[in-house]
């Protein structure tokens, strides 16, 4: 291999390969000048010396061989530098022992000449009468000649052999045209009635191809087909416009990641020169340490990945997928959503460029979106929901690796889940093996219906339960001193009684209240207005004693239900706080600013009953 390699560079004239990126003029003494690719100046300071093969900027002080040069301008490993030029210059690298691919001596460098015959001829059948139907279905993709030259596009003609023809008339034998996937073992053309996309290594090498079913009588029911994998193709390493957005995907520190050919297109359209997307697979491992690597992440990630996912289902399903199997992602990696579901190709058609630059612009963190979607399984407008929906995300934040950002994305849960921060705080600091002894939160399901002949009544309340210590009181007050109340019970409705037993008492109460005044008889008749099994529940509170010394007169009624009252209205407000923590004011504003008047009423009201509770007890 290092013969190899001292043979590329003796062979690749170093002012042939950087005269393909700068233009170079005559210096003197048989070196070169120009004006320095890496680093912006208006004087020329690069300097390229053939005789020596070497290359410096006295600007910037980047120097080096043909090779350093290629890595450099192109965001290459040294591998992937020699052998673009081995390519180039002719030579066949001999690979030890798992370093590289396994082939025959020349076989790459045919491959790859076969593969860039195929796309020329491809691109020459896209203007020929036969591929109407693939012209159209660009144009109403908002595709023109121009952008179909700039991608490469090709047609694969329906003859079935043509390119099979073409190829062994250019001196390829069929052997070769079947391990490079262009040809099936019997001779037809792999691709026929397709249009095409060239797939190519970080430059200029066709690999494979990517090929859209556009005639309603295709054989083949698949909307895509890829390239088989090859000697040159491997899908779980190729990028589909990793040509065109390399070297801005290592200056920026930033890959979006579309799904789509079509999406690829637009995006670059647009002005969005960091889109890929993967080829006939889904985006894995080998992808994202692709990636990585291009945006120099080493032992930390500091640049972004950013996903084009749709907001509907499967989208979210992708998301979920990417967090899973990347951990290393979370903290740096983005998920851009378009509202109406439409990618980026749609987009760029529905609604112009700028639309895609923005799609990519409100990008929002992978974790973000993730926990989002977690904690909307839940009920947030109910405690419960809300407190499982936080032992649900809690993990989320906890795996970010980089702890600086913990702090911010607990404030974030907290905003989304509608508790204080602190709890929120708690919950993710917990230690891992404690949140994962315990069980996972139980969902509450409807219970199945009691069977005919056993009939299911409200259960019985405990009578030493605190938090119901005012429902019962103000239930007894009912049963024992009716005339304290008026035919409004003070405002009282059975939706300020939590429990069910109480509740239906109370209700049985208002059933007898309205057939008129209340007589000496008035208990027996609410406990015969009551469910049977609640009957002997009547009973105890019409003889149980009251938990005061204050007479049981009219203002002591009031004062009691002010109380019960002010307990639900205290829920029902800690209920929208929540809510108002979790909207938007920018991009919610009418319903967070109604919201915040029916807030404003709430409060209000508390504090009257809080006057009338005074001296309940």
């Amino acid at each position: 291999m290092d013969e190899d390699v001292a043979a590329v560079r003796e062979r690749a004239r170093i002012d042939e390969i950087v005269g393909g990126y700068l233009q170079l003029r005559n210096a003197g003494g048989g070196s070169k000048k120009g004006l320095c690719p890496f680093h912006d100046e208006k004087t020329p300071s690069f300097q390229v010396t053939p005789g020596k093969g070497l290359f410096y900027c006295f600007g910037c002080g980047e120097g080096g061989d043909v090779i350093t040069f290629v890595q450099k301008i192109d965001n290459l490993t040294f591998a992937e530098a020699v052998q673009r030029l081995a390519d180039r210059v002719g030579i066949q690298l001999r690979y030890t022992e798992g370093g590289g691919p396994s082939l025959a001596p020349g076989l790459r460098m045919r491959l790859l000449e076969a593969h860039q015959l195929a796309a020329d001829f491809y691109a020459e059948h896209l203007a020929g009468p036969d591929a109407l139907v693939a012209r159209q279905f660009l144009a109403e993709r908002g595709f023109d000649r121009g952008a179909a030259e700039q991608f490469g596009l090709g047609y694969a003609p329906r003859g079935g052999r043509q390119l099979a023809d073409h190829l062994r008339s250019k001196g390829f034998s069929h052997e070769e045209l079947v391990q490079g996937g262009l040809v099936r073992d019997r001779g037809w053309d792999f691709f026929q009635g397709r249009l095409l996309w060239p797939i190519k290594d970080s430059a200029t090498s066709v690999l494979g191809f990517g090929a859209r079913r556009i005639h309603e009588d295709d054989r083949l029911p698949a909307k895509y087909v890829n390239t088989p994998e090859t000697p040159l193709y491997k899908k779980s390493q190729v990028l589909y416009g990793l040509d065109m957005s390399r070297t801005a995907i290592g200056k920026r520190s930033q890959a979006v990641i579309v799904e789509g050919y079509t999406d690829v297109m637009a995006c670059h359209l647009a002005g969005v020169d960091t889109a890929v997307a993967s080829c006939g697979t889904a985006f894995g491992h080998d992808h994202g340490r692709l990636l990585r690597r291009l945006m120099g992440d080493h032992d930390a990630f500091h640049g972004e990945v950013i996903f084009t996912f749709d907001g509907d289902a499967a989208g979210q399903n992708a998301a979920l997928k990417v967090f899973d199997d990347d951990a290393s992602f979370v903290s740096q990696t983005y998920v851009a959503v378009e509202p109406t579901g439409l990618d980026p190709c749609d987009l760029r058609l529905s609604h112009g460029d700028a639309a895609v630059r923005e799609l990519v612009a409100r990008r929002v963190p992978l974790y973000r979106f993730v926990m989002g979607n977690v904690v909307q399984r839940y009920d947030l407008d109910r405690v419960e929901g809300r407190v499982q929906a936080l032992r649900a995300a809690a993990p989320l934040v906890a795996s970010v690796r980089d702890q600086s950002m913990v702090s911010g994305y607990i404030r974030e849960l907290a905003q989304m889940v509608g508790l204080d921060i602190d709890e929120v705080r708690a919950e993710v600091l917990r230690p891992t093996s404690r949140r994962r002894s315990e069980p996972e939160p139980v969902r509450v399901i409807d219970p199945e219906p009691p069977a005919e002949d056993e009939p299911a009544g409200p259960e019985l309340p405990d009578p030493h339960d605190r938090h119901l210590t005012v429902e019962r009181e103000t239930t007894k007050l009912v049963l024992q001193a009716p005339e304290a109340f008026g035919a409004e019970f003070h405002g009282l409705t059975e939706d300020d009684f939590a429990h069910p037993a109480y509740r239906a008492v109370f209700t049985a109460a208002v059933t007898v209240r309205a057939t008129g005044e209340p007589g000496g008889d008035w208990s027996d008749r609410v406990r015969a207005e009551a469910p049977e099994a609640l009957q002997q529940l009547a009973v105890a509170l019409t003889v149980e004693a009251m938990h005061t010394n204050r007479e049981l007169d009219s203002g002591f009624a009031v004062a009691l239900s002010a109380q019960l009252r002010l307990i639900r209205l205290m829920g029902r407000i800690a209920d929208l706080k929540s809510k108002l923590q979790r909207t938007d004011p920018l991009t919610q504003t009418t319903q967070y600013n109604q919201m915040f008047s029916v807030l404003l009423g709430l409060e209000s009201e508390r504090a009257q009953l809080k006057q009338q509770a005074v001296g309940a007890t």
